[in-house]
């Protein structure tokens, strides 16, 4: 196990003994997923990127954007390479779309509906889905036109849609009732609408999909608070899910009177929100749904499309943190949002370049594990150490080493050598991102470059302020990675 030892600069070293390490926790093979939001499906207003504000001017919250064309190369290249995955196909927007017959959008949304759905844009969806390994995960709508007289939610749409689905070749892996059911007045939900009405509408949302596709896991409630509403909602799905599913955001961005600044961006206070909100979900689960797996399925740097500085290596050391933090305890799969839309997305939205989280998560892909492994490192201002069998390598041990100071370097000893891979910026603040010093961009044709370890011997390793590093010790001799 590790151990402290402290020096008078007040950096710490670590000596972690990878063969000792335990077993605590096992993750889903689509753990790192993403949404598209079915705004950017289906065209619509959505976030507004900073950049595209005048300058001197402040950033309006939305701009109108066309539906985003998901059979672009670059597109399909760079989701692939973070398979397997879920796309997850929802958003606010998806309570009050509605699901058309035709590959021709109508000139205006049928009553009680605020935007339609082609079935040309869902073939894209499925096509997406398909060459990317990525199955569906969704929600359905729920606003006025799919009620009946009485007010009660009815399944047309919902198996219009899964119809739509299966004629073209898909498969829906998983669905929640609807977009957080927590917010209904922003979500499209009738006037009034409670726990009571979500209850008698999800019984009814849960015994359509038992009948009509028995194989989609049953989420829930896919809520984004941690209050009473939310637990009043929890209580109301807990008997029908197969999975709980929350939402998680640190704070609203600026577009949405958000305060948050970049220089809270890498303090631990900032971190930690992550694991303070599924502690929350987590008792609800204890309590009234023991055993059931959970499921984070959205999440970023902030809502509202995340601040400017969530396509930067800034937003790089919360994304990291949070996939090590939820991994270590037991959580499923988690949701960035989004791919590509917004300052949050994982790619630019205009480009689809990779931004430096991208690189993240493609590193994460490759080198981190099914398995979890307790690091067996303290709490410790500034540093977090997280720790997997590696991916594809038997008898490996994969290690993420977050050092969150800006000052402060940190020192480790391991007992053989490593292959390292450490990232870095000129500033947190820049929108690149090196690994082993050198500048991570696609080649010709969208290559994607080789991204190669560099080889450590046993002994210290200095880890750099405001770095983060993967280190791969192969023949680590822990028995739960053989």
């Amino acid at each position: 196990m590790a151990a402290f030892v402290f020096t008078k600069a007040a950096a710490a070293e670590l000596v972690l003994d990878v063969a000792t390490m335990p077993r605590v926790a096992a993750i889903d093979p689509r753990f790192q997923s993403y949404n598209i939001e079915m705004v950017e499906v289906t065209g619509g207003r959505f976030w507004k990127p900073y950049a595209e504000a005048r300058a001197g001017t402040k950033a309006g919250r939305l701009a109108p954007r066309s539906p985003i064309d998901l059979g672009g190369s670059r597109l399909r290249k760079l989701a692939a390479a973070l398979a397997p995955a879920y796309l997850r196909v929802s958003g606010t927007s998806a309570n009050s779309t509605f699901v058309a017959n035709s590959d021709t959008p109508s000139a205006a949304p049928p009553g009680g509906f605020n935007s339609v759905l082609t079935r040309q844009q869902w073939q894209s969806v499925v096509d997406f889905s398909r060459a990317v390994d990525a199955p569906i995960v969704t929600s359905f709508a729920i606003s006025a036109g799919t009620r009946d007289a009485g007010g009660r939610w009815t399944a047309t749409q919902a198996e219009r849609l899964l119809a739509h689905t299966l004629a073209f070749g898909g498969h829906v892996a998983a669905a929640e009732f609807m977009n957080e059911p927590d917010l209904p007045a922003i979500g499209g939900a009738p006037n009034g609408y409670n726990a009571a009405a979500y209850a008698r509408d999800f019984a009814t949302f849960r015994n359509f999909i038992k009948r009509a596709a028995p194989d989609v896991t049953i989420l829930g409630p896919g809520t984004a608070s941690t209050g009473a509403d939310a637990a009043a909602l929890f209580a109301a799905t807990a008997h029908g899910i197969g999975a709980v599913s929350y939402h998680h955001y640190g704070a609203l961005s600026a577009r949405c009177g958000g305060d948050r600044t970049a220089e809270a961006a890498l303090s631990d206070e900032w971190l930690a929100r992550t694991g303070k909100t599924f502690a929350f979900y987590r008792t609800l689960r204890d309590r009234r749904a023991p055993g059931k797996p959970i499921w984070l399925t959205e999440t970023a740097e902030a809502a509202c499309g995340g601040n400017r500085w969530a396509a930067t290596f800034l937003d790089t050391f919360r994304y990291l943190d949070q996939l090590g933090r939820l991994a270590k305890a037991g959580v499923q799969v988690v949701m960035h949002n989004t791919l590509a839309a917004s300052d949050y997305g994982l790619l630019d939205e205009r480009t689809h370049l990779p931004r430096p989280d991208y690189w993240a998560a493609l590193l994460w892909r490759r080198l981190m594990g099914m398995t979890v492994l307790d690091a067996g490192v303290a709490p410790y201002p500034g540093l977090h150490v997280y720790a997997h069998c590696a991916r594809d390598m038997s008898d490996g041990v994969a290690l993420l080493v977050i050092n969150n100071d800006r000052k402060i370097e940190r020192k480790l000893t391991l007992p053989a050598g490593a292959l390292r891979y450490t990232l870095t910026s000129a500033t947190p603040e820049d929108g690149t991102v090196q690994l082993n010093g050198n500048t991570l961009s696609l080649g010709t044709e969208d290559q994607i470059p080789p991204l190669a370890g560099e080889a450590t011997a046993a002994g210290t390793i200095t880890i750099a302020p405001a770095t983060i590093s993967f280190l791969i010790v192969a023949n680590a001799g822990n028995a739960n990675c053989r």
